[in-house]
């Protein structure tokens, strides 16, 4: 399955969960459709709900028990936006103006998180970088970073913008490109970090 087909299914799964919990007026702890319900709906395969289900459930909206099912947790202000972002995101012209969106979200996790991050935190992602495989490393370090900043709002609207935008975009760079970012994080350079930061979606290989 390709990328933007993998998008596609994320969403059409946020929108039946939509859907359900207002029809359904369900409350925490409800259960929701199982994923053979789900993609009997959806025409699509279960492996490929299961997929969107875990993703969905990285953004704090459903918690999966083994042998039970899936279920509402509960409900946050920021779920509404997690919620509206499926409807909001697919549209066309939002679509071209999602990576710009995305840098400035990541400029601003830059300039924030170095009021918050340590020089053991640097030393630990550098780390970490050994195992993680290139294709993974910038949504890796940004997910990272944006959890040092502390803000769970910004967290989740980055990480659903970065989910859709990966469809048509995704950065792949060296992992030298993201120890020169960290070590200018590390030393409070916002100018060079954030040059780094351009140079990563400008000169994108």
């Amino acid at each position: 399955m390709t990328n933007s087909s993998k998008i596609k299914v994320y969403q059409e799964v946020l929108e039946q969960i939509r859907l359900f919990i207002e029809e359904h007026e369900l409350s925490e702890g409800d259960r929701l459709p199982s994923e053979r319900e789900l993609a009997d709906q959806l025409g699509a395969s279960r492996s490929s709900v299961r997929e969107a289900l875990r993703a969905i459930e990285l953004l704090g909206l459903i918690e999966t028990k083994h042998g039970e099912g899936t279920f509402l947790r509960t409900y946050r202000p920021y779920h509404s936006v997690e919620l509206l972002a499926t409807f909001v995101l697919r549209q066309p012209k939002t679509k071209e103006e999602l990576l710009d969106v995305r840098q400035i979200l990541e400029q601003q996790c830059i300039i924030r998180v170095m009021d918050h991050i340590s020089s053991e935190d640097i030393d630990d992602l550098i780390e970490q970088l050994v195992t993680i495989d290139e294709q993974e490393v910038h949504e890796f370090i940004f997910k990272q970073l944006f959890s040092i900043v502390g803000n769970e709002l910004l967290s989740k609207i980055w990480y659903l913008i970065n989910n859709f935008s990966q469809a048509s975009y995704r950065i792949i760079k060296s992992k030298s490109e993201y120890v020169r970012l960290l070590s200018f994080i590390k030393n409070k350079d916002i100018p060079n970090a954030l040059s780094v930061l351009e140079h990563l979606y400008f000169d994108h290989d």
